[in-house]
């Protein structure tokens, strides 16, 4: 007995169908619309050529975290995708599946036969939600293996990380599996928002783009000046707290706390969409109370879990009031980076070996040269990086670095000398002719860690 018919048959029996029955029929519908299929194609396809293709170019993408590596290492690739499908893609795919999983049968009209087939509203909602979630989690991995399979292009090398420590092959490739499906958590609380549009706002194209205009709204805000307690009480920035995995030590704080909240999020989302599609009303062509409904019962609810959730993080860290970002949290992390890359600059020099703890670096930071009070993103950051010069007696070395520092925690540092040591040069790496890795470099500063 096929999916299509598994329903009707056990209505006639007098029987409700089983959820798991119901579940797979959902999922054969969602899986014979065009729309699904294409998704499924282009998602373990379109990466996988991206990633090869801009691997190779002459012009990488070092505006965005680990673009620079990219000719270095396939892992890089991977990551540089997570961070623009957390902007883009994984909101549209949210909205493609989960904000159209209830819709479609307001379209058709079709409410009152699967009633009739499933004879529960409970089982409906139940299998309509697990097989858009399936399609969704499919989606997702097929996100990341395509995006992974520029280790058989470029290269499966070591990566660099955000400290600037090299990540051993395997470490990478954990890591990035696990940054993935960290950023599931905040996909599940779009797919949540998209119910809930779905169930409330019916054939209304609003419904559709509920999950999509939700991610870019709070994509926004996490490129705005805001407090950290607003910021990380935004399921967005689960698609942004996977870049402490790759410092050192990890930043565990505010990815743990990305996960929860966007937890939190899908669990509230999808509890108010069953309660309010319990109390729909299928026998009218429109449901008025919806609206309303969805205003009170949807809208209200999340706002306070918001409002809760900014409180609860303001009184836990007090650096969450603020931006997070402060002078002593830079020059730590500026020092620390520079150190370690140093490390792999002289390597690749093929100069005598030296260790970061030996280089004894350290760094001073200032901002707009002194004139502005040494916090808060912004790009007029100035450090001074002192080291012991490897092998002679009493030598300090000095670097200059110009800091562009986003309000989300990452910051670009831009060598400004001296040229043979933060200079623009060439050098021979495992994977080929690189950039001095010394030149430009990515940081990232913990925003809920207390201490600055």
């Amino acid at each position: 007995m096929t999916a299509a018919t598994a329903a009707p048959a056990a209505a006639a029996a007098g029987q409700r169908v089983p959820v798991t029955r119901g579940y797979r029929f959902e999922l054969v519908k969602l899986l014979s619309y065009w729309r699904i299929r294409l998704l499924i194609i282009v998602v373990w396809v379109v990466p996988a050529v991206l990633v090869s293709v801009v691997s190779h170019q002459g012009s990488l993408p070092s505006d965005t975290v680990f673009g620079r590596w990219m000719s270095s290492t396939g892992w890089a690739g991977s990551l540089v995708v997570l961070t623009f499908a957390g902007t883009y893609v994984l909101p549209l795919l949210t909205s493609v599946v989960a904000g159209d999983v209830f819709a479609i049968e307001d379209r058709l009209r079709t409410w009152r036969h699967l009633l009739v087939a499933i004879r529960s509203a409970r089982r409906i909602f139940a299998a309509k939600a697990l097989a858009s979630l399936s399609v969704i989690v499919a989606l997702v991995a097929g996100l990341a293996c395509s995006s992974a399979a520029g280790v058989l292009t470029v290269s499966s090398g070591p990566l660099a990380g955000l400290d600037g420590q090299l990540l051993a092959p395997g470490d990478a490739a954990g890591k990035v599996a696990l940054a993935w499906l960290c950023a599931l958590a905040p996909t599940l609380a779009l797919a949540g928002i998209g119910l809930l549009g779905s169930v409330t706002l019916g054939r209304s194209p609003l419904g559709l783009l509920l999950p999509a205009l939700a991610g870019l709204a709070m994509a926004g805000a996490q490129i705005l000046p805001l407090p950290a307690a607003v910021r990380v009480a935004l399921p967005s920035y689960g698609y942004i707290a996977w870049r402490g995995l790759f410092t050192s030590p990890v930043q565990l704080g505010p990815l743990l706390t990305a996960v929860a909240v966007s937890l939190a999020w899908a669990a509230a989302a999808t509890g108010l969409a069953y309660w309010l599609f319990l109390r729909r009303d299928f026998t009218a062509a429109t449901d008025d109370r919806m609206l309303r409904r969805a205003l009170t019962a949807g809208v209200v609810p999340l706002a306070a879990l918001a409002a809760v959730t900014i409180g609860a993080l303001a009184l836990a860290a007090p650096a969450a009031r603020g931006s997070g970002i402060s002078q002593g949290k830079l020059q730590r992390s500026v020092a620390a980076v520079f150190a370690h890359l140093y490390v792999m600059q002289t390597r690749e020099l093929h100069r005598p070996g030296v260790t970061s703890a030996r280089l004894r670096a350290g760094a001073s930071c200032s901002k707009d040269g002194g004139l502005a009070e040494p916090s808060g993103p912004g790009n007029g950051w100035r450090c001074v990086v002192t080291w012991h010069v490897p092998r002679v007696t009493n030598a300090e070395g000095q670097a200059i670095y110009q800091l562009d520092v986003t309000a989300d925690g990452r910051y670009i540092a831009d060598g400004d000398g001296p040229v043979q040591v933060n200079g623009y040069f060439l050098v021979r790496t495992p994977a080929g002719v690189a950039s001095n890795p010394l030149w430009q470099f990515d940081g990232s500063v913990d925003l809920l860690a207390t201490k600055g």
